[in-house]
């Protein structure tokens, strides 16, 4: 197994505002049979039996086991596993067109969105076609119902001009993610995009059929209305709630598109999990994750959880955080208030809340310890000599450290969570650590996660 996400709860431990070591080790055996009922849930030993409440969950939609049950049916099948075919389809989308719409929202949304941003160059839209490596520029609908905003993207794919593709520059594509059809904001941009996508494609049914990829549920069927040759779909289990499936095909086929390696973000999304089914309490990032969280709620110590993401890059993974963690918890006038900030700028402009503020928050930091790109040095003249020559990652440890240590000595309580790097595999990790984390927190709490 490769390196894991490291996470280090010591900021949380303060001799007031803050919890105590023994506070979290007292939990242990708790989380350890909780994590075991888990466990045992998804061999499906226990399955048989009524469970009385929430601890028992169906097999078929247990997010936890898709990463592994891919990668397995992927190296036995290839082409014939779910896996394979969703290669083979975008590969096909990729060579025809040059933008691809994806239809969602919420959680299936913003998950999509951490892919693009982590994954991908950080202006990958505004690359030339080669820069990009022939991958398709990605948008997104179904979010809001905002008029001027679907108005702007139909425009943007030449909707407006009510004619023919004439190449692959002017050609585009759909991904619905539709397998929960309650969302009036996706049918509505799905009616419109649908229809000028048509027009894009001439009328031709067999091209529509190709540029419109669908993920619905297992007993579902795509949104209405559809071109009379059936598109191509992709689907989840029933049971699997979307606020749980960024690792099924409603973050795959997206992240297939844009050239992203799916086989290392379930290779992270499988060693993480089998981490945390292995790896006992008191060393178990996700454990220790939600102990730490749960304990500062629940005493009313923290009531809102900051998550703060220390680059861009991880900024929508930060805002799904915030959804999953929202919907699933928020419930029977329970759940910590959540909230994402990025980088140094929001840190500033928040400094003085954190520190002076009411005393009722978490900062969960996210760091990471490697850049994707070369690194730049700090030219800042007005620095002085020992400061210039730092460069900018050392200048923002420097930044880090400091936030740390103010809010230490504040008695305001914090955790960090280190990546090695921003990549596909780490990013695979980091899904399954907060879906794992947010479903133990919620059986700490006493409440259904899944509803």
């Amino acid at each position: 197994m490769a390196q894991l996400l490291r996470f280090d709860p010591g900021g949380a431990y303060l001799p007031a505002g803050g919890l105590d070591v023994a506070d979290v080790a007292s939990l242990n055996p708790l989380l350890t049979s909780l994590r075991d009922q888990l466990c045992v849930a998804q061999t499906g030993l226990v399955g048989s039996a009524a469970p009385e409440s929430d601890q028992v969950q169906p097999t078929e939609g247990a997010f936890y086991q898709v990463p592994e049950r891919l990668l397995g049916e992927y190296q036995r099948l290839r082409q014939g596993s779910e896996l394979g075919r969703i290669l083979v389809v975008t590969k096909t989308m990729m060579a025809e067109v040059d933008r691809v719409v994806v239809v969602a929202s919420g959680c299936e949304q913003l998950g999509v969105r951490a892919l693009l941003e982590a994954c991908c160059q950080p202006y990958f839209n505004e690359l030339s076609r080669g820069e990009r490596g022939s991958r398709p520029r990605l948008y997104f609908a179904g979010e809001s119902l905002d008029s001027d905003a679907l108005q702007g993207l139909l425009h943007l794919l030449g909707a407006q001009r009510g004619h023919r593709a004439t190449g692959v520059e002017d050609s585009w594509s759909l991904v619905v993610n539709s397998h929960r059809h309650d969302s009036i904001e996706t049918c509505i941009a799905y009616q419109q995009l649908v229809s000028a996508l048509e027009e894009n494609c001439g009328g031709h049914e067999e091209t529509v059929r190709r540029r419109l990829l669908c993920v619905v549920g297992s007993e579902g069927r795509p949104l209405e209305p559809c071109p009379d040759q059936p598109p191509t779909v992709f689907s989840v289990p029933a049971s699997m709630n979307e606020r749980f499936s960024i690792l099924s095909a409603v973050g795959l086929v997206p992240a297939a598109l844009l050239g992203i390696n799916v086989m290392q973000l379930l290779a992270g999304a499988a060693d993480l999990y089998e981490h945390f089914r292995v790896t006992p309490a008191s060393s178990n990032i996700v454990l220790q994750f939600a102990a730490v969280n749960h304990l500062l709620e629940a005493r009313g110590l923290a009531i809102t959880r900051v998550l703060h993401v220390w680059t861009g890059a991880l900024q929508a993974a930060g805002r799904w955080y915030e959804h999953l963690l929202a919907m699933s918890l928020g419930k029977n006038l329970r759940g910590a208030t959540p909230l994402t900030i990025s980088g140094t700028c929001d840190y500033r402009s928040r400094m003085r809340q954190h520190l002076q503020g009411r005393s009722d928050k978490i900062i969960n930091h996210v760091m990471v310890e490697g850049s994707r790109f070369d690194t730049l040095p700090n030219i800042d003249k007005r620095m002085d000599a020992e400061s210039t020559n730092a460069s900018l990652p050392e200048r923002l440890a420097s930044e880090q450290l400091h936030a740390q240590q103010a809010l230490r000595v504040a008695g305001r309580p914090s955790t960090n969570l280190f990546f090695p790097r921003v990549d596909e595999y780490y990013l695979g990790q980091y899904f399954q650590m907060m879906m794992l984390a947010t479903i133990i927190e919620g059986k700490l709490m006493g409440v259904d996660p899944y509803s």
